[in-house]
């Protein structure tokens, strides 16, 4: 029996007719933003370096009734991403917008970052980006219009213990900007969306160690709570749609006020009742969804 769909807060049809390439899709927000695009008639071209999982995400669309596709690619070499971009479009004969989402790090203070390591998550979050909205651009956009959404980070008072990725992630925050502009007259739109603390599959990546650390960092969010994939996918989809077609060079923060906490004032946290008001109550759309197993119970 297949699931029961997901639960979009956004028009049905939305994207009928589109092809949007979602790299990362893999699994955590990727996935759930690439079911959301197929759930609103997308078709989504799933792109990562794990065969396997963008097969089982696939399939998953499939299931449900959506559209998509897989596009095995290492986003940080330059020819496999001018190949893999040519071969969407000869595929699908066209690409209407780009979710920028691939991404990855690991924790370690920058003294011990050793310059590989450095390049790779560089390399990962900020070049790979910039070589699929280049030849999304340059391949597809640039001849119709479109749109790009990158993904970065909560970096606002930057990320101590994470300083390779904070750089990356400000760097892909300035090319957000300058592509806006850059790319304003062939009608193409750039944005970013900065997540917070998402409760998603990529807090079991990390050492077990740090279970603790993950576990209690919602009690630094003033909303006292992590954010879901499906609040940050619709964040991504908003960006996406007509609604936003006045809207380029921006990042859209979704992280529950987290950096806007400061010493001297105290933080309460909202108690059960406020925290099931529907204006904070968290939305979990996602008919997939599962909670990671760090913050399992």
């Amino acid at each position: 029996m297949n699931a029961p769909g997901y639960r979009s807060v956004f028009a049905p049809g939305l994207f009928a007719g589109k092809v949007i390439v979602v790299t990362g899709g893999g699994s955590g927000i990727g996935r759930c933003t690439a079911h959301e695009l197929a759930a609103l008639g997308a078709t989504t071209v799933l792109v990562g370096r794990s065969a396997g999982k963008l097969y089982a995400v696939a399939n998953e669309i499939s299931d449900d009734g959506g559209l998509a596709d897989t596009a095995v690619c290492d986003i940080r070499n330059e020819d496999a991403v001018k190949q893999t971009v040519a071969a969407i479009l000869a595929t699908h004969g066209r690409i209407d917008a780009l979710v920028n989402n691939a991404g990855g790090q690991y924790i370690a203070p920058l003294a011990t970052i050793s310059a590989r390591g450095w390049d790779a998550v560089v390399a990962t979050n900020l070049t790979g980006g910039f070589l699929m909205a280049r030849e999304c651009y340059t391949q597809a956009l640039q001849a119709h219009g479109g749109a790009v959404v990158n993904i970065v980070a909560d970096i606002w008072g930057s990320m101590p213990g994470m300083g390779h990725s904070g750089a990356a992630r400000a760097g892909m925050v300035s090319f957000t900007e300058t592509a806006a502009v850059e790319w304003a007259a062939s009608g193409v739109r750039v944005n970013a969306v900065a997540p917070g603390y998402i409760a998603s599959s990529g807090m079991d990546h990390y050492p077990p160690e740090a279970a603790h650390m993950l576990r209690a960092m919602r009690k630094t969010v003033p909303l006292g709570r992590f954010g879901t994939e499906a609040e940050t996918s619709a964040a991504i989809v908003f960006l996406l749609s007509p609604a936003a077609s006045f809207i380029s060079g921006t990042v859209l923060r979704v992280d529950g006020a987290r950096p806007q906490v400061r010493m001297g004032w105290p933080m309460g946290l909202p108690d059960a009742q406020a925290a099931e008001h529907g204006a904070v109550k968290a939305f979990n759309g996602f008919h997939r969804g599962t909670v990671p197993k760090v913050l399992s119970p």
